[in-house]
């Protein structure tokens, strides 16, 4: 072996550090990013000296829990040759700091608290807590993800953790904070680590990139960054993925096919199709992005942010400055915001939350996504609810001045329409094609009554004042009196559906009932579906069209609440009765089970009134059966 193949010890190169770790927030000033007010807290806490016994962080993953438990750590024991006191300014290492950095000061415990759950743990830090500290000021117990602690474990640590030894700090870090006792957290200070926002991670990759030497395309960052979702360390190993990935710089392309993200512009001509209705460009630019790599579930999930944004400028103008975004997300999205109502970004919204699990959890994930944008792009041709109301009023022969109404939605239905039965159908022609540029709107309405097929496509335009009125038709009347909810049970007794009539007699409060229309309340523990069943089985017993509706009015009470309160006053009244409150009296412990009405007899005309009476033991007491 010759001299020039051995190399020293010395002159070995170091094993690489990931940017996670290499850059790892060392003090508070670089915790600044994003925590600027647990930091001020804390700066304000060291300088009065109000210092707790006990602190809980909380937060996402990724955001610095145990990176701000070691700062406060070495915080609590800083020591120089000339500072000798807790404080937050860290600008120069002290005595402890690099072994607490580092996780191996002897005074300084950390715990993972997944793998160590029980009380017997728990009852070892219990008993090391009565020892002083080695070499530091305090001894200080970090334990992580606290919330994996056992129920015994927590209620063991209850008592040291109110009245711990002066010279032990205890500093807790759980991504549940709901799952952290109540009892824990009345004992120690929390602080919330915010996610940081996309702005303040680009920042921070653009110092690290240029420490690192590592040239970088802003648009990239922002692709992290919006990856990362509040998270730096995330964002961070993102980025170290990024730099392998790109062969030593970090451009867009490289991230695009890294992350399986589909390119910003096409996300927001995908956008413009499905917002035109034009399904054969939707579907052939989403084939597109296919083929270039990217993920089904991606490109709607980035689909739906740039929804999202678009409402946000309809009402946010301002966060078009947002620097995460990029420059065709600016300028296009505040063109969309201008010209899209805001009830079809709702729908769109919410059809895309749906469709996202639906493509996630598909064998087929592209066939599943592909449908998903039809249903969008198809959507567009619909309508608004009330743009429809509006013109079915006008078609129905109504009121054609009075407005709708609109309910805290924005969409509603004409008072003087709701018990009417025709039914609007939108025809297959986007909505730049239905109106004109003199205002007139095709429309086609069916009449849902078994007439004649009729067809109506015709004009719609202001109505001058010498158009003819055309006279609603009379309401259908049912082949079945309802006058009532007991005439609604009695239809479900009558047609053998006793688990409606059970729901309706239990939970139907009434505010209303004409003919065709029923207005009902219904308590939070009713069955969802019921209103639909209620209002498909009146359809079929009465022959007739209903509309049942919630209302939040009171309404009356149920049957069953009507039941019970003339069960009680029944009650009330034979307590007062002479004869049964002899009977009472003289049988002490006995009391009134039940009060029954007794059907009129021929020969009688006052209705005879029983009350039965029972003793504690559940006998029936001789002379109970009281008629009067």
């Amino acid at each position: 072996m010759s001299e020039d193949s051995l190399i020293p010890t010395s002159e070995k190169p170091a094993a690489y550090r990931v940017l996670a770790r290499k850059y790892r927030p060392k003090d508070f000033s670089d915790l600044m990013v994003g925590q600027e007010p647990m930091v001020r807290t804390l700066t304000n806490a060291f300088e009065t000296g109000r210092i707790a016994q006990a602190y809980m962080l909380t937060g996402v993953r990724g955001v610095g829990k145990t990176t701000t438990a070691r700062i406060l750590a070495r915080a609590l024991n800083y020591k120089t040759s000339e500072i000798d006191k807790p404080t937050i300014d860290l600008r120069i290492p002290g005595e402890h700091c690099q072994a607490i950095m580092e996780g191996r000061h002897v005074d300084v415990i950390e715990m993972d608290a997944a793998s160590h759950t029980g009380i017997d743990d728990i009852r070892e830090i219990i008993e090391q807590v009565r020892y002083r500290p080695v070499s530091a000021r305090y001894k200080v117990y970090i334990i992580d993800e606290v919330h994996m602690l056992s129920t015994q474990a927590f209620n063991g640590l209850l008592k040291t953790l109110e009245e711990p030894p002066e010279h032990v700090k205890f500093i807790f870090a759980t991504t549940e904070i709901r799952k952290v006792p109540i009892t824990v957290l009345s004992r120690c200070q929390r602080f919330d680590l915010r996610r940081i926002a996309a702005i303040d991670l680009v920042v921070l990759f653009t110092t690290i990139l240029e420490k690192e030497g590592v040239a970088a395309e802003p648009d990239a960052l922002a692709m992290i960054a919006r990856a990362a979702e509040g998270s730096a360390r995330d964002g961070l190993s993102l980025l170290d993925q990024a730099i392998a990935h790109g062969a030593g710089s970090v451009e867009v392309e490289a991230v695009r096919s890294m992350l399986g993200l589909a390119d910003r512009a096409r996300i927001v001509d995908l956008f413009h199709h499905i917002v035109k209705g034009d399904v054969a460009a939707t579907l052939s630019e989403f084939a597109r992005q296919y083929e270039a790599g990217a993920s089904p579930s991606v490109v709607l999930t980035d689909l739906a942010d740039f929804t999202h944004l678009v409402t946000k400028l309809k009402y946010v103008p301002d966060a078009a400055n947002d620097q995460s975004l990029s420059e065709i997300e600016r300028t296009r999205g505040v063109e969309f915001a201008s010209g899209i109502a805001v009830t079809t970004l709702s729908r769109i919204w919410q059809m895309l939350l749906k469709g996202i699990p639906e493509t996630e959890s598909s064998s087929r994930p592209a066939g599943a996504a592909e449908m998903v944008l039809i249903r969008l792009a198809h959507a567009a041709h619909l309508p608004a609810p009330e743009d429809a109301a509006r013109r079915l009023l006008e078609l129905s022969g109504g009121d054609a001045g009075r407005a709708p109404t609109v309910n805290g939605n924005g969409a509603g239905t004409p008072q003087a329409f709701q018990g009417s039965n025709i039914q609007a159908r939108s025809i297959d022609t986007p909505p730049a094609q239905r109106a004109n540029g003199n205002g007139a709107t095709m429309l086609r309405a069916v009449p849902d009554t078994p007439t004649p097929a009729v067809q109506i496509v015709g004009r719609i335009e202001e109505k001058p004042a010498e158009a003819p009125i055309v006279s609603a038709a009379p309401k259908a009347q049912p082949k079945v009196p309802v006058n009532s909810v007991a005439d609604i049970a009695e239809l479900c007794a009558k047609n053998r559906d006793i688990r409606l009539k059970t729901l309706v007699r239990g939970f139907v409060r009434l505010v209303n009932l004409e003919p065709g229309r029923l207005e009902i309340n219904l308590p939070e523990e009713a069955p969802k579906t019921l209103v639909a069943d209620l209002q498909k089985r009146l359809e079929e017993w009465t022959d007739i069209r209903w509309m049942v509706i919630l209302s939040r009015e009171p309404g009356q009470q149920t049957l069953l609440e009507a039941e019970q309160q003339a069960q009680e006053k029944r009650l009330s009244d034979a307590r007062q009765d002479p004869d049964v409150a002899a009977i009472l009296a003289r049988f002490p412990g006995a009391k009134i089970a039940d009060v029954r009405i007794k059907g009129p007899d021929p020969e009688v005309e006052e209705p005879q009134v029983v009350a039965v009476a029972e003793s504690e033991e559940g006998d029936i007491l001789p002379g109970d059966d009281i008629e009067h």
